[in-house]
């Protein structure tokens, strides 16, 4: 049996519940363990960042490649030297900060399933980011946000970090 107020496991014949100190009457009170919405989620949200950054990353070697493959020879088959002037840095630039978004979601990712302590708020950072991103990411940062923005999520996640520290 369980408390329904922490969740921590109590026997049948306690009183009281020895985490939160709740008082229980005669069979009342006891229930199933409380579900935690953070502990059910940050597997997949980890999953889901980095399924997320590994698109990123494909689509920024592709730009980077057509920025310095197409763009570099545009000007010798006709095409006009003043717009390949500035377009192939600025497709390559571009295409970095893309790579730079996609290695911070790999240490999101990473950092999720690894429960780390900084991987939350890096996590809420990037998920309101992402929320320009249509339409996978902004469904993954509205779900991200869902998940870890609560307050009651923070104390959970911390839980979990906590935990596993001490294993």
């Amino acid at each position: 049996m369980f408390c329904d107020k922490c969740g921590s496991a109590i026997q049948a014949d306690q009183r009281f519940c020895g985490k939160c100190g709740k008082e229980f009457a005669a069979g009342a009170g006891v229930g199933f363990p409380r579900r935690s919405r953070v502990r059910e989620h940050i597997r997949l949200l980890g999953i889901l960042w980095l399924a997320l950054s590994a698109f990123n990353a494909v689509g920024a070697v592709i730009l980077y490649v057509l920025a310095n493959t197409l763009f570099r020879h545009m000007a010798e088959i006709g095409g006009p030297a003043a717009a390949t002037a500035w377009l192939r840095p600025f497709l390559g630039v571009i295409a970095l900060i893309i790579a730079g978004k996609a290695a911070l979601g790999f240490a999101t990712g990473w950092g999720l399933l690894q429960r780390e302590p900084w991987a939350r708020m890096l996590t809420i950072v990037l998920a309101f980011l992402a929320l320009f991103n249509i339409p996978f990411g902004t469904a993954l940062g509205i779900y991200t946000l869902w998940v870890l923005l609560p307050a009651e999520s923070d104390a959970e996640y911390r839980e979990q970090t906590h935990a596993i520290e001490a294993a």
